[in-house]
């Protein structure tokens, strides 16, 4: 696929580049500010951005800003954040849109190459990708808000495993569970997290938002 990167550390935005140009992507444009990735964007059209947090000028939030941008200028653009620490506002305002086609990734991810390969494919297919650990600290986190609070611990394992991006069938495989035990434990998810009948991908993609907005 073609892709842009927009990371300011030099040696990570080469090892990227590097690791997607050997793994057969096409890196179309590697830029290290937020404008940069905007101008990018428009010239390239790629088929995937690869995008810090934060960037130059102010190492906030200007990452996470354009993407936002090119995602309200295009529903079908696709992104995927890389960030240093966990950070729950930024997971949650990423997902907000409820489109898929968008992941959230810590950067040592990056070295766990299988992951973070299966990460660029996911998200460029239109599916959610998050962090384990991000999942992980949310979930400790808002374990007892809400309607979190009313799940069994097995069906916050299956909620876990949506909120990085699994399939119905990768959830089996991970549980070691039989597909209609899957099913009814998002049944009973969506039930207690009161989630009204509606398109099955924007209702996984609520349940994630459920506790991320605790």
């Amino acid at each position: 696929m073609r892709i842009v990167i927009a990371e300011d550390l030099l040696l990570l935005r080469d090892g990227i580049v590097r690791l997607l140009t050997d793994t057969g992507h096409t890196v179309v444009a590697a830029v290290d500010t937020a404008p940069g990735l905007l101008a990018a964007c428009d010239e390239h059209r790629p088929d995937l951005a690869v995008i810090d947090v934060r960037l130059p000028p102010g190492f906030r939030d200007e990452g996470l800003r354009a993407a936002l941008h090119l995602r309200a200028k295009d529903a079908g653009a696709r992104v995927l954040i890389l960030s240093q620490y966990v950070e729950r506002t930024y997971a949650a305002e990423l997902l907000a849109d409820g489109r898929g086609g968008v992941g959230y990734l810590l950067k040592d991810r990056v070295t766990a190459l299988d992951d973070f390969l299966d990460a660029i494919d996911r998200v460029a297919a239109g599916g959610t990708v998050m962090d384990p650990e991000v999942v992980r600290q949310l979930f400790t986190r808002n374990s007892r808000d809400g309607g979190i609070g009313a799940l069994t611990p097995r069906e916050r394992e299956v909620l876990d495993l949506m909120a990085q991006g699994l399939s119905n069938a990768a959830i089996c495989a991970a549980l070691v569970l039989a597909p209609v035990s899957v099913e009814k434990h998002i049944t009973n998810i969506f039930a207690k997290l009161e989630l009204a009948p509606d398109d099955d991908a924007h209702r996984r993609v609520r349940a994630v938002l459920a506790y991320l907005n605790q």
